[in-house]
């Protein structure tokens, strides 16, 4: 990596772009529009209200997952933790950590879980609500799961995908928080869209 690090650093534009995700629009003046991730309202591990604002101007991974799952969470939370890690000192990167059972995971048991990860400040957020709001963003929000349902009590989602949302809201790439070869790919994509940021901020 040291020589696609050097190689970025002179040149400043990143090797590549990535892709934008979801159905495309155009408007009314012929510009293509993307998905963009759209408002919502949640509770983290802090008793605070998380909203679109929240994540304004920041670069985000979120996935969906439940505190009690013994099968792929514990794996995609200690992937996530790598990702914490690694932009430990960088307040713009956050991740969105819903959860799929917000009977069961109320404020109290997500902050122990946080606390179980290492998560000591608002940078690695655990998120929980309406079970509605909640399924409706996995699905129409960021797109992880594309099974029909309504949120209703006989409606469970479980995916171990991971999104990359940029500062507008828009769906930059999608990873596997099962596989770390995957996770890695993502930590790399963080930096080329921190590098577009850039690039782009040099050259309006």
């Amino acid at each position: 990596f040291m020589g696609w690090y050097f190689y970025t650093k002179n040149e400043q534009k990143p090797l590549r772009n990535l892709l934008y995700f979801g159905p495309k629009r155009i408007d009314k003046t012929g510009d293509t529009t993307f998905h963009t991730v759209k408002p919502f309202l949640f509770t983290n591990q802090y008793n605070e209200k998380v909203t679109e604002e929240t994540v304004k101007g920041k670069i985000y991974v979120t996935d969906f997952f439940f505190t009690t799952c013994q099968s792929i969470c514990p794996v995609m939370s200690s992937e996530l933790e790598r990702v914490y890690k690694e932009f430990a000192n960088n307040p713009d990167i956050l991740i969105l950590s819903h959860t799929v059972s917000p009977e069961e995971d109320s404020v109290n048991v997500l902050m122990a879980y946080a606390k179980l990860h290492g998560v000591k400040d608002k940078r690695w957020l655990f998120l929980t609500g309406d079970k509605k709001h909640l399924y409706d963003m996995a699905r129409t929000g960021y797109l992880l799961n594309n099974e029909s349902g309504n949120g209703d009590e006989d409606d469970f989602i479980h995916t171990q995908n991971f999104a990359l949302v940029d500062k507008d809201r828009h769906l930059r790439g999608f990873y596997d928080g099962t596989d770390s070869a995957e996770v890695s790919r993502l930590m790399i994509d963080i930096k080329l869209l921190q590098q577009e940021y850039a690039y782009n901020e040099k050259h309006k």
